[in-house]
């Protein structure tokens, strides 16, 4: 038994992409869906290929603030998933800049100086 036509169809943006191709400024969501920040660059390791998190902008007040990795549930080219509460999001910690990597497509990515391969 086919079971394909139970499953949505996803819109090309809505689709599932490797972290490295987090979109520049894309909206990102807390748990229930609700958007809280824009990205503004990504925190990890591109030659290793590990992925810290996000330098987030909020959008309330408009800090920058750093969203680890295990938080991240989902990124598609429309924007960031996240499993944050409101609350939490309130809590983020500040991102305190190390370095700055420009990424292809207009973004930054960031590499904190201390992360090392373990």
């Amino acid at each position: 038994m086919d079971n394909t036509a139970d499953e949505p169809t996803l819109a090309p943006d809505e689709e599932q992409v490797a972290w490295i191709r987090t979109p520049y400024h894309a909206p990102i969501l807390d748990g229930q869906g609700a958007p809280f920040g824009t990205t503004e660059s990504l925190l990890g390791d591109e030659a290793e290929d590990i992925f810290h998190g996000l330098a987030v902008k909020l959008a309330s007040g408009g800090r920058i603030a750093e969203v680890a990795a295990d938080h991240v549930t989902k990124i598609t080219l429309a924007a960031v998933h996240t499993d944050l509460d409101p609350l939490s999001v309130e809590q983020l910690p500040a991102y305190q800049e190390e370095r700055w990597f420009h990424l292809g497509e207009g973004g930054l990515f960031r590499k904190h100086a201390e992360w090392k391969k373990g």
